[in-house]
Order: C-alpha cells, then sequence, then structure tokens
C-alpha cells in the first residue's frame, strides 16, 4: 500500500474520486485528510510555510479511516479544519485538539508575522498624520482604529480593539470555541 506523503494511509475501501455529470469530484472527507498531511509531511508546502515545520498527526489520523470516522461526527460543511484554537501553537493534528470552524474564525487568530514589517501587530506609520495608525479587519471590512503618538499606545489600542473583536465572535459560537476564543482574547489583551 503507497503511503501519502509516507505517513498517512488510505484503509477505506472506496474510491476517492467519483464522475458526477461528466466531472471528477473528490471525497470531501479525503480532501480534508490529504490537506491535513500535507500540511503536517510535504517538504515543499513546508518550503512556503515554515510554520507548519514539525506538525504532526496523530497515529489514529494517519489512517484515512480514523480520520473520517471522527469528521463523520462534526459540523464540517463549508469549514475548514482548524488545530490551534483549542490550544494555542498546537502542532499536533489529534481529535481532541482540532475543530472545524469558518473561514472567518480561522483567519481571526492568524498572525501573517512575515508580512509585518517593522512594527507591532495592527500598527504602521501615518505618512500624512505622522503618528502611529491603527487598523483592524473585522468581519470582513478594514477598520481604522485611531492614530496615536507612540508604538506603545498604538499597539495597546490595536491589542484592546483585536481583544474586544474576538470576545464578540466568540459569544455567537458554542462550545468548546466559545471558550478557547475567550482564551484567545485574553493571550491578546496581554500581550
Amino acid at each position: 500500500m503507497k503511503l501519502v506523503y509516507g505517513h498517512g494511509i488510505n484503509d477505506v475501501n472506496a474510491p476517492t474520486h467519483t464522475v458526477v455529470d461528466g466531472r471528477r469530484v473528490t471525497d470531501p472527507y479525503y480532501v480534508r485528510w490529504r490537506r491535513m498531511l500535507t500540511r503536517a509531511y510535504c517538504p515543499k508546502y513546508h518550503a512556503t510555510r515554515p510554520t507548519y515545520v514539525g506538525v504532526t498527526v496523530c497515529d489514529d489520523w494517519l489512517r484515512f479511516s480514523g480520520f473520517k470516522s471522527w469528521m463523520m461526527e462534526q459540523d464540517w460543511e463549508g469549514k475548514q479544519l482548524d488545530k490551534d484554537i483549542l490550544i494555542p501553537e498546537n502542532k499536533i493534528y489529534a481529535p481532541d485538539r482540532c475543530l472545524f470552524v469558518t473561514q472567518e474564525i480561522n483567519k481571526l487568530l492568524n498572525d501573517y508575522a512575515e508580512g509585518r514589517g517593522k512594527y507591532p501587530k495592527g500598527v504602521s506609520w501615518d505618512t500624512v498624520h505622522k503618528r502611529y495608525q491603527v487598523k483592524l479587519c473585522m468581519r470582513g471590512t478594514l477598520k481604522h482604529i485611531g492614530n496615536y503618538d507612540t508604538v506603545e499606545e498604538a499597539s495597546r489600542a490595536y491589542r484592546d480593539a483585536k481583544s474586544s473583536h474576538v470576545r464578540e465572535i466568540a459569544d455567537e459560537q458554542t462550545e468548546p470555541l466559545r471558550s478557547a476564543l475567550h482564551r484567545h482574547a485574553d493571550r491578546i489583551q496581554h500581550g
């Protein structure tokens, strides 16, 4: 049996692709499983996304049947598999560490450190007003939070606004996502 990325075993006795109305359709469970394995074990993926270096998959999920069985019990349609919300900086894909979330929530906690520049997250220099400005993307819209005299003031304003926004989103969720997002909000606010 050929391993997927040297680790995954497709032990499900069913096709991963079918043809529907002349179009090739991939099993959605298989798509999510393979993407997870890509993030954990694909060197080409790691070359462009080094934060995934060192990520692993639990033994049960290395078998497609184990992952598919878990996924079938989840609210997954239209959502993305996340490994970092329940346990910040988690490096293991496993049933007690992962959940499916909307794209909005998945992006809510992204750091984007590589594209940030020299200022703290959310802070940039406003060349017109000659002050530090804070902007925050909220529900798909970039909002201007304010202009500040120091980087420290701007960074505090960003953390306060971001934390408040995360709490607002958290309060719309069910457990365990609600509590996890509130913990992230606390971490954001206290830097």
